[in-house]
């Protein structure tokens, strides 16, 4: 479908006045009036693959000033900020907003090797650096309680399973009794998970102590190892930093629109420390960002709100940060909520998140189900297969969720391994994971599906277009929540396994 004539002049006209002064406000007013509303088809057809390329260029370019990353408080990842910012003020189609505030940044690495014997290993956020050379000795149980812990635990490396009670709490009850150092097994058989002890210190329980993960796999071999009689030595070593970063969200709100019914979307724009995160969150964040870029060109009946979240690789930080400081009032006036986290994989899937609790049985507050289809409609209109994926409020749209407000979006998958039945869908290599690259150094440009992130990209823009016109069938009373677990001992692979709808434990 091609452009009006009357469109693209409205555009072109737009365009001479986008950096008016303040006095041709009226101006702007009047254009504003001949502008067209919203639609579907006509914000789709703004989105090329160009102009997604273009701002990822521009976010690899931002990794490149920190080596390598976009983790939150980075310069990289201010950058990323500060060019979002500046663009959507550009337009002076939006009030714009930084949200700044402190958290606690950490990264560092691990290394474990057993009687010189190295043992692949991963590093827990908030764990203290350290070198420890001495004897492993298993604790009882799932190291959850302080009685789990023998005497002879002291000045050795305990080694505890995973399960039940966060890591961190494990942690610091063998810091409690003494232990030099942790390893903390899977309780699965082959996956290394690290993830994060959660508040750096526990006083309260005791101090934390250097510490890894290995797998449940490499955890049975020293088991039996132990169990045979042998005395093994294991040696431990942590590099780590930790520091309070000042880090921001970027609200962008369009001035025009009914604010007493906002349409939200949002997508996060930190990586983690490993790499540059172009694909996780890049892909999410240009998606909105483009939207945002292009959408001053029409008018909304309903008020559009966009959400860049800083430092949810760190547990939903920004997203949680924004809504817990969001007056009663202010919640109420959010219709929905649109997020957009992984949205080109190279071995793509196209999952939308389970609104309606048909296929995971848990339900997102009234009006998800509405979005959802919305979605799903949006699919079987370009004749793609969508799937859904479990929808339990493990990215930024989990805060949303808590305070009942009805939220849906997209996700193309992270390690989870393609099936044959999906090969068959979408094409692509099955048994094969959908990013390779998930939380890794090469999650750059060469790991974007682009006519998976053009789908996609169309697909948001119908959803806020959709919405931006009118909200019929989101109802405007809020209903309870259905998300009140928090993410701080969850690792990476979990989080991935919450939007996938894999098994797992949440400690």
């Amino acid at each position: 479908m091609k452009l009006s004539t009357s469109f693209i002049a409205v555009a072109l006209a737009f365009s001479s006045v986008a950096s008016a002064s303040a006095s041709e406000v009226q101006e702007r007013g009047i254009l504003d009036n001949l502008k067209p509303l919203v639609s579907s088809t006509g914000l789709q057809l703004l989105t090329t693959k160009l102009t997604l390329l273009a701002h990822a260029r521009q976010f690899l370019k931002f990794s490149q000033l920190s080596d390598g990353t976009r983790a939150f408080g980075s310069k990289g990842h201010n950058a990323t900020v500060n060019y979002i910012k500046t663009l959507l003020d550009a337009t002076r189609y939006y009030d714009t907003e930084l949200q700044t505030f402190p958290y606690l940044f950490s990264s560092g690495e691990a290394t474990f090797a057993v009687d010189n014997s190295a043992v692949e290993s991963q590093w827990f956020t908030y764990g203290p650096a350290g070198d420890i050379t001495a004897q492993i000795v298993p604790v009882a149980n799932l190291g959850c309680d302080a009685a789990d812990y023998p005497a002879e635990v002291e000045g050795k490396i305990a080694f505890i399973s995973r399960g039940t009670c966060e890591f961190g709490l494990k942690v610091a009850l063998a810091g409690a009794a003494k232990a030099a150092g942790a390893i903390i097994y899977n309780n699965q058989p082959a996956a290394v998970n690290g993830g994060t002890l959660g508040a750096p210190e526990r006083p309260e329980v005791g101090p934390y102590v250097p510490v890894a993960s290995i797998s449940g796999d490499s955890a049975k071999t020293i088991l039996d190892q132990i169990a045979a009689g042998a005395t093994l030595t294991g040696a431990l070593h942590v590099d780590a930093t930790t520091e309070t970063r000042y880090t921001s969200n970027v609200i962008a709100t369009t001035k025009g629109g009914d604010k007493n019914n906002i349409v939200f979307a949002g997508g996060h724009t930190d990586s983690v420390p490993a790499g540059p995160g172009i694909n996780d969150d890049g892909s999410g964040t240009i998606t909105i960002l483009d939207i945002a870029l292009r959408l001053p060109l029409f008018k909304v009946n309903n008020a559009v709100r966009f959400g860049f979240w800083t430092a949810e690789e760190f547990g939903l930080v920004g997203s949680e940060h924004y809504v817990t400081s969001l007056p009663a009032e202010e919640a109420q006036k959010i219709a929905l909520y649109l997020n957009f986290d992984m949205v080109a994989s190279p071995n793509y899937g196209y999952f939308i998140y389970d609104g309606d609790g048909s296929a995971f049985n848990l339900t997102g507050p009234a009006g998800s189900d509405h979005i959802e289809k919305t979605f799903e409609d949006f699919f079987k209109s370009k004749k793609v297969i969508s799937a859904p994926t479990e929808f339990s409020g493990r990215s930024d749209y989990g805060p949303f969720l808590d305070v009942g407000i009805p939220a849906g979006g997209l996700f193309t998958g992270a390690e989870g391994k393609k099936t044959a039945e999906e090969a068959k869908w979408w094409g692509g290599e099955a048994g094969v994971d959908y990013d390779i690259c998930y939380h890794k150094k090469c999650d750059d440009l060469s790991n974007l599906n682009t006519e998976a992130w053009v789908l996609n990209s169309k697909a948001a823009a119908h959803s806020i277009a959709t919405y931006a016109r009118s909200l019929n069938g989101i109802p405007r009373t809020k209903k309870a929540s259905v998300a009140n677990n928090r993410v701080a001992a969850l690792s990476y692979d979990d989080r991935r396994h919450y939007s996938c709808g894999h098994k797992i434990e949440s400690s």
